[in-house]
């Protein structure tokens, strides 16, 4: 504005400004206060869903206690449809593919495995993954291709364990060399917690193929 306006000359200039521009101001505001309720609203979607996978996610912990494999799986598939970009979906589905192993089925617990490691945001439980992936396609005489699930990524802390578990799979080709090599770089990396009872085996593993 002019700062050589007289006081009414500028009153008139700010009212004529209004009169041409006061719809915009009230749509400004108008669009301001939708956003803000529609941000409000997301969040509390947001927070509902988190407390709904919440909530089903503890119904399967109950049940994987009670080993009650029907209901984990199923519990499991909801959550992966319900909620699918959150840690509860991804630990349902390793609590799900865990029973399945235990009841011997390898199939459908591999393919649940594969899904998880192809899905998650979390690159920690993704190597966990490919670990469990690679044990069970030993199990199902299939070590080339658990060396292959192994050799893919780099596995930074899981080096040791990444170690042992290539140990087995050069071992079930009857690479008895290969996997003591194996077996003693994982037992030199100590890189995970794997804990007592799993480098009481490592060792024995290692004696075995030093006696032969």
């Amino acid at each position: 504005m002019d700062e050589y306006m007289n006081e009414q000359e500028q009153w008139d200039f700010v009212r004529n400004w209004v009169r041409q521009n006061g719809i915009w101001l009230v749509a400004g505001v108008a669009l301001a206060a939708a956003g803000l309720w529609g941000w409000r609203a997301w969040q509390a979607r947001q927070e509902a869903s988190l407390l709904a996978a919440s909530d089903q996610y503890e119904q399967l912990v109950t049940a994987f206690g009670k080993n009650d494999r029907a209901t984990v799986v199923a519990l499991a598939d909801k959550l992966l449809v319900e909620h699918p970009r959150t840690g509860y979906a991804d630990q349902a589905q390793m609590a799900a593919a865990r029973l399945q192993l235990e009841n011997n089925e390898l199939p459908a617990a591999l393919e649940r495995l594969q899904k998880v490691g192809s899905a998650t945001a979390d690159p920690e439980l993704a190597l966990l993954v490919r670990l469990r992936v690679a044990r069970i396609q030993i199990e199902q005489h299939q070590a080339d291709a658990a060396l292959a699930t192994l050799s893919a990524v780099e596995p930074g802390a899981f080096a040791g364990r990444f170690a042992e578990v290539r140990g087995d799979a050069l071992f079930a080709k009857g690479d008895h060399a290969g996997a003591l090599k194996a077996y003693r770089e994982a037992q030199a990396a100590q890189a995970a917690p794997a804990g007592a009872g799993a480098g009481d085996l490592l060792a024995l593993k290692i004696n075995e193929l030093t006696r032969s």
